[in-house]
């Protein structure tokens, strides 16, 4: 079953993008495969503390972008087939980028300067 034992709830940033987010992020980097149990609306309502109803709207969400399959009294499950998910590590990698962009912009850092700096953090990460 997709876990969220590691899943933290963010300030300012609503619960249900969270929740879509966490599930994307798990099937893009394989801790979420293909036909994987998600946690039932009620069971991840009370594991995280929240309103049923942020829960369905991020499942209902999921089933329209083909993320998440559910049918009616039975379990949820994860549609991770290979397009979906090259589809959302696409996604999430363009969001991350624009997001590095955006603030290297605002600080008046010149591409060259922001490239030599990410280069940097790449190589001492390692």
């Amino acid at each position: 079953m997709a876990a969220f034992d590691n899943f933290t709830l963010a300030d300012g940033y609503p619960i249900y993008l969270q929740i879509i987010r966490h599930i994307k992020q798990g099937i893009a980097a394989g801790t979420i495969r293909n036909q994987e149990e998600i946690p039932s609306r009620r069971a991840l309502s009370a594991l995280l503390g929240v309103n049923p109803n942020t829960i369905q709207k991020a499942y209902r969400m999921l089933e329209e972008e083909g993320v998440i399959v559910s049918r009616s009294g039975a379990k949820s499950c994860a549609c991770a087939a290979e397009e979906t998910v090259q589809r959302i590590r696409q996604e999430l990698l363009t969001e991350a980028a624009e997001i590095w962009v955006s603030a290297m912009q605002q600080l008046g850092i010149s591409k060259e300067e922001a490239f030599r700096l990410a280069e940097n953090a790449w190589e001492n990460r390692k």
